[in-house]
């Protein structure tokens, strides 16, 4: 199950469980859309893949006997940051976003 990190690793933007402007690749480092956008240009600092939309959990368990939602399963409070300096970011970022991700 997706944490939902509740900011954005590189500005430290609030991205609560419902926002429009996350984004995560597939080891769930999670971005704001700008800073993926103008920053990271859809290369991950950490993996070196692309970002997808974060997925929505919905708030209410729809089905009467499973104990789903963020309810019984609540997004993460604990806040992460990038252990990369900016330097080293956009020298990743340089070296393989001429890349599609799915051929990184």
């Amino acid at each position: 199950m997706l944490e939902l990190r509740p900011n954005c690793e590189l500005c430290d933007k609030d991205l609560p469980p419902h926002s429009p402007e996350a984004r995560i690749c597939t080891y769930e480092c999670t971005y704001c859309a700008h800073c993926v956008e103008t920053v990271l240009h859809n290369v991950c600092p950490t993996c070196g893949g692309g970002f997808s939309p974060r997925p929505f959990r919905p708030q209410n368990a729809w089905r009467a006997d499973e104990s789903l939602g963020l309810g019984h399963h609540p997004a993460s409070t604990v806040r992460v940051h990038s252990r990369f300096t900016m330097e080293d970011i956009a020298a990743h970022v340089a070296r393989i976003r001429h890349l599609a991700p799915e051929q990184r």
